[in-house]
């Protein structure tokens, strides 16, 4: 079986040995995703692009949450939605250890403060996508497969069944209402 969504559908009726045909299938596609979302974090990441893959992969095929995969590009949306994830909990325990884990205050100098850094600011995509998500769930879906899934409006028009210029109304509204949410003040 070399097609994506049998195996998906196999994986989902409970096929052991399906997880394992995906991988080598998927990995290549996945990789490319990782890449570009890591491209975006600040030098010196500690996650490397192949543990972000393997991780998410994880998550996605789960034995123990059985999943209903509608289509390739449902996996796909799925696997850029569980790297951002991944992503926003290593922001948060590396934020957390910044913000006194075990640590010593010491005197800030007012001349040492810089502009937030990138894990501040993936923290600040999250909650604003997750807020746009109560407003609009298909302007945030479409948000996180072009930035966290680095789809073409075309691959995204086609995992969310619309039309390319449709995606591209939605795409302009959402970015809007985000550049509005994070603006400062």
């Amino acid at each position: 079986m070399t097609d994506v969504t049998g195996i998906l559908s196999a994986i989902e009726q409970g096929d052991a040995g399906a997880a394992e045909q995906l991988l080598p299938l998927v990995s290549d596609e996945l990789r490319k995703l990782a890449v570009q979302r890591l491209a975006q974090e600040k030098p010196g990441q500690t996650l490397q692009a192949t543990a972000l893959v393997h991780e998410a992969y994880l998550r996605l095929v789960d034995p123990d949450r059985v999943i209903r995969w509608e289509s390739r590009g449902h996996f796909f949306a799925a696997a850029a939605e569980a790297m951002r994830r991944i992503l926003v909990e290593q922001a948060r325990r590396r934020a957390a250890t910044k913000r006194g884990g075990g640590g010593v205050r010491e005197p800030l100098d007012p001349g040492a403060i810089v502009a937030p850094g990138p894990d501040e600011q993936v923290l600040a995509v999250h909650e604003a996508l997750d807020e746009l998500a109560h407003v609009d769930p298909d302007a945030a879906t479409l948000v996180k497969l072009r930035f966290f899934g680095g789809m073409t409006m075309s691959e995204v028009a086609d995992a969310l069944g619309m039309s390319v210029r449709s995606a591209q109304d939605l795409w302009s509204y959402a970015r809007t209402w985000l550049h509005r949410r994070m603006r400062p003040g």
